[in-house]
Formats: structure tokens, C-alpha cells, sequence
């Protein structure tokens, strides 16, 4: 299995392939520092969103090094199957970020609670009062208008056509 990187690395596909992985890795780095060092808890619907992108690393990984190793076929069949999954998470942003904004209702069950709650009962109602509940339908943060999940759906449905045309052009060269 001889690598050809010189001219594997100059072909449209690899690039567009190898800038969706450095986005990937960096839109959840990203929602990461929003929740761990920002504060802002996911409500689950965030959560679930964040799958493609967990999908997405190891996955485009993968493509790249096949791409490498010039088993290109293989490479654009991943592609387009992460494209798939940034267009379907696409549309679980637009279901989240229209229930944040009241267009229609959110899941019914969408809330979650930060911190963990003690089983010693003396201290369980303490934790209770100070339990803070995520919930699905209210946007926790907004940028230009933009809540998390609005984002995400500029962010999904740039890196499936981003993926998308690179699994048309690795397949052609």
C-alpha cells in the first residue's frame, strides 16, 4: 500500500475532506469550552446534535488516511455518508432552534438537570432548590440572532456540502 501524499494532498477532495475535519474537531472543542468553562448546561436536544460531529471525527480520520493510501472510493463513500449525517443534524437544528423561538412545540420530555442529586434525603431537598433545569424550548445563549442551535444549522449545512463536494470531486480524480 503505497502513499501517494504529494499529490493526494493538492486534490480538492482531500482538502474540503481535511477542512471538515479541522472544523468538526473544532465546533465541538468549542461547544465544549461553552459548557465546561462558559457554563451554558446542553439541554438533550444539544446533546444529540453534538453525535455527528462525535461521528464525524474519527470517520473523516479514516477518509483521509484511505484517500492516502489512494483507495479514494472508500474515501468518498465516507464522505458522503457524513454529509448525509451534517444535513440530517441540519434538520434537528432547525426542529431545536424553531421550538426555542415558539414556531411549533418542542419534545414534550426535553429537560434536563444540571448537577447530580444526592440520595441522603437531608440533603436532597437542598439540591432540589438549587437544581437548575435546561429545557429545550428557551435558548440559553444568542449571537446575531443565532441561538446554539441556530449555529449549528449554518455550521451542519456547511460541512455537508463542504463533505458533499468532496465525496463528487475524490470520486472524479
Amino acid at each position: 500500500m503505497a502513499i501517494n501524499s504529494p499529490s493526494v494532498l493538492k486534490t480538492h477532495g482531500y482538502r474540503a475532506g481535511a477542512f471538515a475535519f479541522v472544523a468538526s474537531i473544532a465546533v465541538i472543542l468549542a461547544a465544549l469550552a461553552f459548557q465546561y468553562i462558559g457554563g451554558y448546561q446542553p439541554c438533550p436536544l444539544c446533546e444529540m446534535q453534538r453525535y455527528a460531529y462525535y461521528a464525524a471525527i474519527p470517520l473523516l480520520f479514516v477518509a483521509l488516511v484511505m484517500m492516502a493510501a489512494e483507495h479514494r472510493t472508500i474515501a468518498a463513500l465516507i464522505f458522503a455518508l457524513v454529509a448525509i449525517a451534517f444535513f440530517a443534524n441540519a434538520g434537528l437544528a432547525v426542529y431545536h432552534a424553531g421550538a426555542e423561538w415558539k414556531f411549533w412545540p418542542g419534545p414534550s420530555t426535553c429537560a434536563a438537570a444540571s448537577g447530580e442529586l444526592s440520595t441522603n434525603a437531608g440533603d436532597l431537598l437542598k439540591q432540589l432548590e438549587q437544581t437548575r433545569v435546561i429545557r429545550c424550548d428557551e435558548a440559553a445563549w444568542r449571537f446575531l440572532g443565532l441561538s446554539f442551535a441556530g449555529w449549528n444549522v449554518v455550521t451542519s449545512l456547511m460541512l455537508g456540502m463542504t463533505l458533499a463536494i468532496a465525496a463528487a470531486r475524490t470520486s472524479r480524480d
